[in-house]
């Protein structure tokens, strides 16, 4: 990065540090901190929808739709997350490569599943052979950040029933006894409502979310865990220009500077979200 980079040997102090600071391998590391800051504003909201999607079908007078939405909230808050998140990868990643292949080779003649192979033509592959480094590295993103969404969103799902059902009934009575049809009353009188009591709920859920992000280690994103243990760990002269002992410690501690500061910051926006929504609110949390 700097002039007096070129020689690391002949470094020491707060030279060596700054060069060492500016290498490549860091320039990774501070584009990961992005990487992690991306991931939330795609999933946060994705999930979100997911979530209202999933509230909205769970209360359905469709019993069908009904049973999805209660099937999806239940299934995947019984599941430990790490199962799901290794499960959604794999099968997302598949499902994208099996409607390709029924698209582009539909004269294929083997059977996809092989044993335990799926095998699809060189066209259906995501992302194909020939795409450059930053396609894949896009896709897995892609993949991943539809995952989190997937598996968040049945939390938020659950906080957004729960929202609806604490919406007193006796206003979307009064509603329809004012004329409204059942979905006026739903989009006019029940939904604006029912974020006052879904705030705390999807709060914490934020905040889960963003300790939940490390999992990007282990669905192959080179996120903040992946470059902390790969430079922290001890680097010796023949691996490196700046040999260093077990510093781990010092990145990892890092990391909980960084996600400590990150969820306060959180609660200081969502604490004043949350005394704007109750302004003048009859609720509890409004009424002093």
């Amino acid at each position: 990065m700097f002039n007096y980079c070129v020689d690391p040997a002949s470094l020491e102090g707060l030279t060596w540090l700054s060069c060492y600071l500016t290498t490549g391998k860091h320039m990774g590391l501070y584009w990961s901190f992005l990487t992690v800051l991306a991931l939330l504003a795609i999933t946060a909201p994705t999930a979100l929808l997911f979530g209202f999607a999933g509230a909205t079908a769970a209360r359905s007078h469709v019993g069908p739709l009904r049973w999805i939405g209660k099937i999806y909230i239940s299934v995947v808050r019984g599941v430990p997350d790490i199962a799901f998140f290794l499960f959604f990868v794999i099968a997302l990643d598949q499902g994208f490569e099996w409607i390709r292949h029924q698209i582009l080779c539909p004269d294929w003649p083997d059977p996809i599943r092989q044993g335990n192979d799926f095998i699809v033509c060189q066209q259906a592959k995501l992302p194909l052979s020939t795409s450059p480094q930053w396609v894949h590295e896009v896709y897995g993103f892609f993949v991943a950040a539809l995952t989190f969404a997937i598996v968040f969103g049945a939390f938020a799902a659950n906080v957004l029933y729960g929202a609806m059902r604490a919406v007193p009934k006796a206003q979307l009575e009064t509603a329809e006894a004012f004329g409204m049809s059942r979905a006026q009353s739903f989009r006019r009188i029940l939904v604006p409502q029912m974020w006052l009591y879904a705030l705390p709920g999807l709060s914490n859920l934020w905040m889960i979310l963003i300790k939940a992000t490390p999992l990007l280690f282990l669905l192959g994103v080179e996120d903040i865990v992946y470059w902390a243990r790969e430079l922290g760990g001890t680097k010796q002269a023949r691996f490196t220009e700046y040999p260093h002992g077990d510093w781990r410690a010092i990145y990892f501690f890092g990391l909980l500077v960084f996600y400590l500061c990150f969820t306060r910051v959180s609660e200081i926006v969502l604490e004043k979200v949350n005394r704007r929504l109750l302004k003048g609110q009859a609720t509890i949390g409004g009424a002093p």
